[in-house]
């Protein structure tokens, strides 16, 4: 079974890769900015669950029409995603600059947030109608409050925190910083694996159908 995973992140990659699966990588054609202020100017502010979702689903959908012009013998599964953090109800994507990266360290350092992921799943034959499921995982981050500045400043020069949601990682540089997760680990990561797998039984194709090889040991 073929994967086609509609995303240039590499964390989300390295995920699918752990996980046994090498997917084909189609970029996104999509202004997320745009699709997020058109929901927004006819729905009203949309929560993060919403927010993920519905950007993860435009994402899944790009790539989806352009396989089915490109590829129109593609037989698979097509995964697109997007994360997003919420601090004291108010929601950090990356934050791309060392400014915007050290203000929110200075918020999150002792406290606990919760990092929202979308996914949408279409399945792929050739000469049928994809066919699509959603849904949105979430898992709680708890930050160690005796991050010191310098280790901050460290942290911030390395550039990884200023193109990740949230400024941080729990799978590597960041990983140190933080205390706690409750929930699945990987939704932190960039795609909750578990909920993938729920999403690809419901297109009736089992996880192990997706694997290229055996998980490593």
């Amino acid at each position: 079974m073929r994967v086609c995973l509609a995303s240039t992140s590499p964390a989300r990659l390295m995920l699918l890769r752990q996980a046994g699966i090498e997917p084909l990588i189609v970029a996104p054609e999509v202004d997320e900015d745009a699709v997020a202020a058109a929901a927004e100017a006819e729905l009203g502010v949309l929560s993060p669950s919403a927010l993920v979702l519905l950007l993860a689903r435009a994402k899944a959908a790009d790539v989806v029409r352009r396989m089915q012009d490109e590829q129109p013998d593609f037989d698979g599964i097509v995964i697109g995603g997007d994360s997003m953090f919420a601090l004291d109800g108010e929601v950090y994507g990356k934050p791309y600059t060392p400014e915007a990266a050290r203000e929110r360290w200075e918020r999150m350092r002792g406290a606990t947030g919760i990092l929202h992921s979308g996914h949408s799943v279409h399945r792929l034959r050739p000469g049928a109608e994809a066919v699509e499921t959603s849904g949105v995982a979430e898992a709680s981050v708890t930050f160690a409050s005796d991050v010191t500045d310098a280790e901050l400043d460290a942290y911030i020069a390395t550039g990884e925190p200023l193109h990740v949601a949230g400024a941080f990682t729990v799978d590597s540089l960041g990983g140190a910083f933080i205390t706690r997760v409750d929930g699945d680990p990987s939704t932190v990561v960039g795609m909750s694996l578990s909920t993938l797998r729920t999403l690809v039984g419901e297109l009736g194709v089992t996880w192990t159908q997706l694997w290229t090889s055996a998980p490593a040991q």
